[in-house]
């Protein structure tokens, strides 16, 4: 049965990484091998030898004398309520800071950001968007910074053969700017709430080498590459037409600050993320409420669709907060469930633990020292370099149940870098990627031909920097 279970995994895996291949949605294999997993699972679990005990943290013996009582389908049952509750931390945090920046949205808040930008330069145009990219990416995580600058991008330079070089060069920013920040990025967060990381020693190891791998790629392509020399044309530049929110900056600064205070909350009072992301959110749609002067009203939900932002703020029947949560991406949320609790199932055989054993031996180390446990360097950056051909959730979510090193071990900060950059590698590689290459229509060949290598040299420039600051740290 646990050769049915690999296989099972596998061949979701493969249709999750063939995805636009096979033009089936990721969420599709994703939620199918999550169930027939777990059917898989429950079908074979009077057969099974070893489970991994999720309270204890432990491989229990189900063939041993002290074992031979366990009700073994009661066993199964409160591992997997386990498993959903891990995972439902995460979704319940990451349906939070959707919201907040819907909410952002709604008002027209990100407008504010475009105002930043007063040159024509086309390389001081490139450096803007490359340290927006990383702080916002920091804060509002990688995917929707991406959607954001490029959406500014849009209203700034009309020639999309320039713009989609920028668009290249935004990826690679915001991909290193989700990777030092524990919500600016999917697996950077996973490894947060999962107690790996903390948000001190996240900041201490990787923003250095995050930083390196994102100026590095920028001054290349500022020094180096046409498309970044010049000025840009004189009417690409500024105002759209429309007329800004007036409550637009205030939510832009109150819901990027809520966010910001998330880790905070955390530190102070030890409870999970979630929880403080629930309250950052409930503060900022008070506001919006407010500030939208609407009554609160289920029957309303979609009532104003089309009108526009000053329209739908004056409304009496609209809230902002059910507006914002009827634009979530439902799909992501549901696909990181299927994710999440496919590897859970891995893990509760106890077979992520055999094949890290396996890697840890079987692999040459490189640099001084191994990351940690005997865990090589080569390892981890072979799993960044994977990040780049198949989603990276499921790679972190493995290594979470493949590794047991304590919280803040060097392991789960390299993990969290090579994962979090190494996905700017190829376009499909990370979901800012994904997204870039949607509203710009990009072609998979020209970012490997134009944009990986100046991925590939912030990566390794970043790995490097990692390497030294763990063992000046």
């Amino acid at each position: 049965m646990e050769s049915a279970i690999i296989a099972v995994f596998v061949i979701g895996y493969l249709a999750i990484t063939l995805e636009h291949n096979l033009k089936i949605d990721k969420l599709i294999p994703a939620l199918a091998m999550m169930a027939i997993c777990w059917a898989f699972v429950a079908f074979g679990m009077e057969d099974f030898q070893t489970w991994f005990d999720s309270g204890a943290h432990a491989l229990m013996d189900l063939t041993s004398p002290e074992n031979a009582g366990v009700d073994k389908m009661h066993l199964m049952e409160e591992t997997l309520l386990h498993h959903l509750g891990k995972t439902a931390e995460i979704l319940v945090f990451l349906l939070g800071a959707m919201t907040i920046v819907e909410i952002i949205d709604y008002f027209d808040g990100f407008a504010t950001i475009k105002s930043f930008i007063k040159t024509r330069s086309r390389s001081k145009v490139l450096w803007i968007f490359a340290f927006l990219a990383f702080v916002l990416s920091a804060i509002i995580d990688n995917l929707t910074a991406t959607i954001v600058l490029i959406s500014i991008l849009q209203k700034i330079i009309g020639d999309r053969n320039i713009r989609i070089w920028y668009a290249g060069l935004i990826i690679i920013a915001a991909n290193a700017g989700g990777a030092w920040s524990p919500i600016g990025d999917v697996t950077t967060t996973m490894l947060w709430i999962g107690n790996k990381v903390s948000t001190g020693k996240l900041l201490a190891y990787l923003f250095v080498p995050s930083l390196l791998c994102m100026l590095v790629p920028t001054f290349l392509a500022a020094t180096f590459l046409k498309p970044f020399k010049g000025n840009l044309p004189e009417e690409a530049v500024n105002d759209d037409g429309k007329k800004a929110h007036r409550f637009g900056p205030t939510m832009l600064y109150l819901g990027l600050s809520a966010i910001v205070f998330v880790p905070i909350f955390k530190v102070v009072t030890h409870l999970p993320p979630y929880v403080g992301m629930m309250l950052s959110l409930s503060v900022v749609a008070i506001f919006a409420e407010i500030y939208s002067n609407t009554k609160f009203s289920m029957s309303a939900v979609g009532a104003n669709e089309g009108h526009d932002v000053e329209t739908e703020a004056l409304s009496t029947h609209h809230s902002p907060v059910h507006h914002s949560l009827s634009k979530i991406e439902l799909p992501s949320i549901l696909f990181f469930l299927g994710i999440l609790m496919a590897v859970a199932a891995l893990e509760s055989l106890g077979l992520l633990f055999g094949f890290a054993d396996w890697l840890k031996t079987a692999t040459p180390q490189l640099g001084t020292e191994a990351t940690a446990g005997g865990v090589s360097d080569l390892v981890v950056m072979l799993l960044g370099v994977g990040s780049a051909v198949i989603d990276n959730v499921p790679l972190v979510a493995a290594s979470l149940g493949m590794f047991t090193e304590t919280i803040d071990n060097p392991l789960w900060h390299f993990i969290a870098f090579a994962a979090g950059t190494g996905g700017s590698m190829l376009i499909i590689g990370s979901a800012a990627g994904v997204v870039a290459m949607g509203m710009e229509k990009i072609d998979f060949f020209w970012y490997f031909k134009k944009i990986s290598w100046l991925a590939l040299v912030g990566f390794i420039v970043g790995s490097g920097a990692f390497i030294l600051m763990r063992i000046i740290i």
